[in-house]
């Protein structure tokens, strides 16, 4: 019964661990943020500072938005290119990764376009297509585009070649192995590349609107700085983050929903 007793004991001392943890690395941030704001309040603005800025945002609009107007206006556009990512990305990485033929086709020169950074296409993409939304859309699509295609490829050449054995004794077809064994079995590598797209292209979108943007969250920064308004950026920052988190649990949720059978999304 002692023993019994101490890993109780033992368990709720972690669970109170985790839930007090997050909220105690919030305050030690904010008591950093306090302290370098006591040193210099023009560079580093304080919270107080910070908020009423952000209330600033629904009484006085930025390029006749609100925040939750810059806020969609960035989504929209990660939104659209994720779409255009996983409609060709998640077939596309699956082909390369199934099709011996295709991945000898395609397979190199993916590899020799996937290292470029999605910055690097900046400066061509906006001579080819101009300063609109739709290089914008291109850029976010090519930094989505790349996270996908690899896990999926990565996911279909993980799938344990006794599945597959198993499933040809059951008399099979290609298309069988395919669609009902491999892609499966291959969802929970699928879902990381969704992941990744989503946070990879939540930041691409960002340095995309830096640059001849009237609207959304990089361009709401980039006016703080055009302005030396700080507590704008401050604001611009957190709300960044915020939106990150949020999208962050938004695609786990889906995964868990999507793939009931990862065991491991249970035990996280």
């Amino acid at each position: 019964m002692k023993t019994v007793y101490t890993d109780k004991k033992t368990i709720t001392a972690k669970s109170i661990f985790t839930a007090v943890a997050p909220f105690a690395s919030i305050g030690i941030l904010l008591v950093i943020w306090l302290s370098a704001s006591n040193v210099n309040s023009e560079l580093v603005p304080t919270p107080l500072m910070a908020f009423d800025r952000f209330l600033l945002l629904f009484t006085k609009p930025i390029s006749n938005m609100t925040l939750f107007g810059h806020i969609w206006a960035s989504l929209r556009r990660v939104f659209l290119a994720l779409l255009i990512s996983f409609a060709l990305g998640i077939p596309f990485g699956v082909m390369i990764g199934w099709n011996k033929t295709l991945n000898a086709i395609f397979g190199t020169l993916f590899e020799l376009i996937r290292p470029i950074p999605p910055i690097a296409w900046l400066p061509i993409v906006i001579m080819w297509f101009g300063i609109d939304e739709l290089p914008k859309v291109i850029i976010v699509f090519i930094g989505t585009f790349m996270p996908v295609v690899i896990n999926s490829y990565t996911g279909i050449k993980m799938v344990q070649s006794l599945h597959l054995d198993v499933a040809r004794m059951f008399n099979a077809n290609e298309r069988q192995l395919l669609l009902e064994v491999a892609v499966p079995a291959a969802m929970p590598a699928i879902f990381a590349g969704v992941r990744n797209a989503t946070s990879g292209g939540w930041m691409v979108v960002l340095a995309a609107e830096m640059i001849g943007a009237k609207a959304g969250m990089g361009f709401l920064i980039t006016r703080g700085m055009e302005f030396f308004d700080v507590p704008l950026i401050m604001v611009g920052m957190l709300v960044i983050g915020v939106i990150g988190a949020i999208l962050a649990v938004i695609t786990d949720y889906i995964e868990r929903w999507a793939c009931p059978w990862n065991k491991k999304l249970e035990l996280d």
